[in-house]
């Protein structure tokens, strides 16, 4: 387990994202990310994708609450024993996350090497 501040934490979630391009990111506008503590079910969820990907969406979608992006933050540093892991793992749940919101199944992300 590693100890780093919220702060820090915070901003390797932001470094994270600045690995997404602009292009991905301009379709992120309804989707809202947030830290919080662990998944209140499992420590092992190191991250949760809720809502509609954007491929399931149909053309009378709209007037909807948005995404979220939940980075479990307790979760991940329980997970990580080194900073150099702990930045690691933040990049790889932020990306993974993501891509389910465009529609990437678990098995895609591994594929990809964002498991």
């Amino acid at each position: 387990m590693i100890d780093v501040s919220d702060e820090r934490f915070e901003e390797l979630v932001d470094q994270a994202l600045e690995l997404v391009p602009e292009k991905f990111l301009d379709h992120l506008d309804n989707t809202v990310i947030l830290i919080r503590d662990r998944h209140p079910d499992s420590w092992t969820i190191l991250g949760l994708y809720e809502g509609v990907s954007l491929p399931e969406r149909t053309s009378d979608y709209s007037m909807h609450l948005p995404d979220t992006i939940s980075i479990f933050r307790e979760s991940l540093k329980r997970y990580c024993d080194t900073e150099e892991e702990l930045v690691e793992q933040v990049k790889i749940t932020v990306i993974h996350e993501i891509g389910h919101h465009f529609g990437l199944s678990d098995e895609d992300l591994h594929r990809y090497g964002w498991g």
